[in-house]
């Protein structure tokens, strides 16, 4: 099935998904990004997702949180938003994210969640959630330099630099 344009200006990517048998597994590209003001402090997080050339962006942040966070919670954000599972190639710029996810998490599992020196893994809430939600889809995790000039890493970054700004929009009331 090809899908070639969005039925009306207020349909989403994400609606187009949700209108596919669910014995197709679409093929998806995201490109995600995490941002904070102040490390802790409040951060947001971009994303862009494209499925046969529709392109939809997502965002989200917090009042206090970290930068690591708000990278992993990009991966979250775009692996909930899918409605059925997928094969998704996403694409981060934190190493921190990739690694973890790739070549961390199996060890820190056996370990009862902690690190190779005895401590306690940060983030475990969100590396939990993580887990659960790529089990659910063929995830393809790719690492690319940040602030390199890649379009879509950029656009992703001014999205999470964009949550930031409602953030603080959002605590001043």
């Amino acid at each position: 099935m090809v899908v070639t344009a969005l039925r009306n200006e207020t349909q989403t990517l994400i609606d187009v998904l949700k209108t596919l048998p669910t014995t197709l597994t679409p093929r998806l590209k995201a490109y995600t990004d995490g941002a904070c003001s102040g490390n802790p402090g409040p951060g947001g997080w971009g994303a862009v997702l494209h499925y046969q050339g529709l392109e939809q962006d997502l965002s989200g942040g917090e009042a206090q949180t970290t930068n690591n966070r708000m990278e992993m919670s990009a991966a979250i954000g775009v692996l909930e938003a899918l409605p059925h599972p997928a094969h998704i190639d996403l694409y981060t710029d934190s190493q921190y994210l990739r690694d973890g996810i790739t070549l961390w998490m199996t060890n820190w599992k056996k370990n009862g969640w902690r690190t190779s020196d005895k401590k306690p893994v940060k983030n475990k809430d969100l590396w939990l959630r993580l887990d659960e939600l790529a089990a659910q889809h063929q995830v393809v995790w790719h690492w690319i330099k940040g602030h390199s000039g890649h379009p879509e890493n950029e656009r992703a970054d001014a999205l999470a630099r964009n949550a930031i700004i409602a953030q603080h929009v959002n605590r001043m009331g």
